[in-house]
């Protein structure tokens, strides 16, 4: 690292440059090129993917985005009155005109006779376009909602709903990543007093993850990446890069206040720190790579689009920011730490450069050594009360009734419910191949059978053009509204009894294959192969940690210590979850819309990243342990002075992460919304918990067992020097009273 380092600086302007030509280039590109994200649910051999994969064949014309204009009027008047009808028919005809809407079927027309409430008060239209979602032009979506929405009249309540409404709806790119830069910068200013320091974070996360954003966009014309990739790809990415950053810039603080020149002390610093960090970030893209061992298509875009902005987030730490740091030279300290650099001799440079430790961490390492046992027990009592809620998590999907109540999607959906049932936002479409009389015959018993069905409001044949030929000509099929909402367990149920019993019932003595699909039954589908991979993936990404953890430390217990940890902080923070998000606890409070169940792929996604940032933290506060322990043998002054020296910035990089990570809940995504507060506090419970209480207060019971490794193995393990020994820390480091070797 320390020639990559000072080849860097020397050549720091041309690094510079070709960060902005990247940076540029790649955005240029994007948007020239746009998006084609893909969120393709991909899930072989269960019934969703069958009737799935069996709707596009058949009718491929099908494909476009179908969105909703609801209506409603008030008591004593129907949606038939003429004013209503004429208003509505006029907006109706304009939206039909309007770019990419294909057609749009209303209730005044023969074709949409049964879109029209019992009551008579509320109705709605179908709105088809040509395109999917995110090949629409934002701008067009715009013209349908201002149009329906200038239908509104006093008495005509008018909302609409939808994918591609939701997404025209959405508040502005880039306004929760700015917040969350703003925050980061705000802190980094408060801890570095420098305004020079505070950018060159700021800087390095804004190259790699800018950069990382335009080519996912990039990636996506030829690789299916789902939209969620790019919102999770600048959660995670603006987080590590901007911590990355503050490591190496921390440590080439300290070695400038030591009296090194800036490119001696940016050196240190990236043969340090850089270290670390280029191990914690490999950690981190394992975790995410180890997506493809779930084997789902929708996963693996995801795994491809934030690995990459990690990959460009160490890239950066260890590139751009030397270069940088060799441009500003001693203007990463402030006015004030310049001159009382200055002013001191040279022991008291040399103690400047080595008070990596402030007061109260030191004082606060030193009551941990005090009272590992106590502290210990408070600190796994906490975490295990918050991973509680764990047992109770329940996946699903979340749809456009878990939105805020300000929203139209989200009134267009409660006004479906009221007039049509709760079941009417998540039809199941049973998707049937027929290769002949008889079988047509069986789906007619079907049909009726699905009718008598405890939980089903309604059967029907979708109709279809006569002269149909090939495959569609032996395709039907049958919408069915339960009569329990999209989220509800009797909705799961009732898929369950059609698929185990009612289908093979009616289709006993033929050929009829029927296929049980639709948005509420793929989301079932992937929840319960998500939960059925789950263990062994966990096992996956915590046994490649606790391997890296060896070989890095040399040592059986800290892996240990470090799965056990992660394990602690993973149930912990889904237990927050679940509390917030499928309890409601505070949604309210926070504005974050209605309760329901955890997004089905966000375990998988967090896991990873949590497992990660765990390790981000773990590495860098063992490495300074180790560290010490190499120079003085002794644990539990190695165990303090890493804590005390790491515990200032671990927890100013926790403090930008919560910042950074709770920030997403502006980006109106709720799958956004849900990492980023889970992510958020999974990373405060890890920092401020974990981190400075549990691991240092089991460390100091363990003593010189910490570093044990037997000498079989250590002969056979390859040597990784994560942060090899700079000096060690030559601050005093009081022993406290009462407290002796272990």
């Amino acid at each position: 690292m320390a020639a990559w380092a000072r080849w860097c600086l020397r050549h720091r302007w041309a690094v510079v440059l070709l960060w902005v030509a990247a940076l540029f280039g790649t955005v240029g590109a994007s948007v020239v090129a746009g998006s084609a994200y893909s969120n393709v649910f991909s899930l072989p051999g269960t019934g969703s993917s069958d009737a799935y994969d069996r709707m596009r064949a058949a009718f491929p014309d099908r494909s476009g985005d179908v969105d909703t204009i609801v209506w409603q009027v008030d008591e004593g008047r129907t949606v038939h009155d003429p004013a209503v009808r004429e208003r509505m028919s006029a907006a109706l005809a304009d939206i039909s005109r309007m770019p990419d809407v294909g057609r749009v079927v209303g209730p005044y027309e023969p074709e949409g006779a049964g879109q029209v409430s019992a009551d008579g008060r509320i109705a709605y239209a179908q709105v088809t376009f040509v395109l999917q979602v995110y090949e629409l032009d934002e701008a067009d979506t715009e013209k349908v909602i201002d149009r329906a929405k200038d239908a509104r009249t006093e008495g005509l309540r008018v909302e609409l709903g939808g994918q591609a409404i939701a997404f025209a709806q959405q508040p502005p790119t880039g306004l929760a990543e700015g917040v969350g830069v703003l925050a980061a910068g705000v802190i980094l200013f408060f801890a570095f007093g420098s305004l020079f320091a505070m950018l060159l974070p700021l800087l390095n996360g804004i190259f790699a993850v800018g950069t990382g954003f335009a080519g996912i966009m990039l990636l996506s014309h030829v690789v299916d990446i789902p939209d969620v990739a790019s919102l999770l790809g600048s959660l995670i990415g603006l987080g590590v890069a901007i911590d990355y950053a503050l490591f190496i810039v921390t440590r080439h603080r300290n070695g400038l206040k030591a009296g090194l020149t800036p490119e001696e002390a940016a050196v240190r610093a990236l043969d340090t720190s850089g270290r670390a960090v280029l191990f914690a970030g490999g950690t981190v893209c394992v975790a995410l790579l180890s997506l493809f061992a779930v084997d789902i298509d929708f996963l693996n875009g995801i795994a491809i689009a934030t690995t990459l902005i990690v990959l460009l987030s160490v890239l950066a730490a260890a590139t751009l920011l030397p270069a940088m740091l060799g441009l500003l030279g001693p203007r990463t300290l402030s006015r004030r730490e310049r001159r009382a650099l200055a002013a001191a001799s040279g022991d008291e440079r040399a103690q400047l450069g080595d008070d990596e430790a402030g007061r109260g961490a030191v004082r606060w390492a030193s009551w941990v050594q005090r009272r590992p046992r106590l502290l210990g027990a408070v600190a796994i009592a906490v975490m295990a009360a918050l991973a509680i809620p764990v047992f109770g998590l329940r996946l699903g999907a979340n749809d456009q009734g878990n939105q805020r109540p300000s929203q139209t999607v989200r009134q267009a959906y409660d006004l479906l419910a009221e007039g049509f049932g709760p079941g009417f936002n998540g039809p199941l479409l049973m998707v049937a191949e027929l290769g002949g009389e008889r079988d047509r015959q069986a789906l007619d018993t079907l049909v009726e059978e699905v009718r008598r069905t405890p939980g089903v409001v309604r059967a029907v044949e979708m109709p279809v053009p006569a002269d149909l030929s090939g495959l569609a000509a032996s395709t039907r099929v049958i919408e069915v509204v339960p009569t329990t909402s999209p989220q509800a367990k009797a909705t799961d149920k009732l898929i369950d009894r059609l698929r185990d019993h009612t289908v093979p019932n009616a289709a006993a003595g033929s050929t009829l294959k029927v296929h049980i699909g639709g948005d509420t039954a793929v989301q079932k589908d992937f929840a319960a192969v998500i939960g059925d991979r789950l263990p062994a993936f966990i096992a996956l990404i915590i046994g490649l940690g606790a391997l890296l953890m060896l070989v890095a430390f040399r040592s059986l217990l800290v892996p240990l210590t470090s799965a056990v940890m992660n394990l602690l902080a993973a149930g912990a923070s889904f237990g927050l979850l679940v509390m917030v998000f499928q309890w409601g606890w505070g949604m309210d409070l926070l504005g974050l819309g209605k309760e329901g169940p955890i997004v089905s792929f966000l375990p998988v996604i967090m896991l990873p990243l949590l497992f990660g940032l765990s390790m981000d933290y773990q590495v860098f506060l063992v490495s300074r342990m180790h560290e010490e322990w190499v120079h003085t043998k002794d644990n539990s002054r190695a165990v303090r002075a890493g804590q005390a020296a790491t515990g200032r910035v671990i927890n100013c990089a926790a403090l930008i992460m919560i910042c950074v990570f709770s920030s997403f809940v502006l980006s109106g995504d709720r799958e956004g919304m849900m990492a980023g507060l889970g992510l958020a506090g999974a990373v405060a419970l890890d920092a401020f918990l974990l981190r400075m209480v549990l691991v240092p207060a089991v460390m100091h019971l363990f003593g010189k067992a910490n570093w044990w490794l037997p000498q079989w193995l250590d002969k056979r393990l390859p040597h990784l020097a994560v942060d090899p020994p700079d000096k060690p820390l030559a601050s005093p480091l009081p022993e406290p009273v009462g407290a002796g070797e272990r």
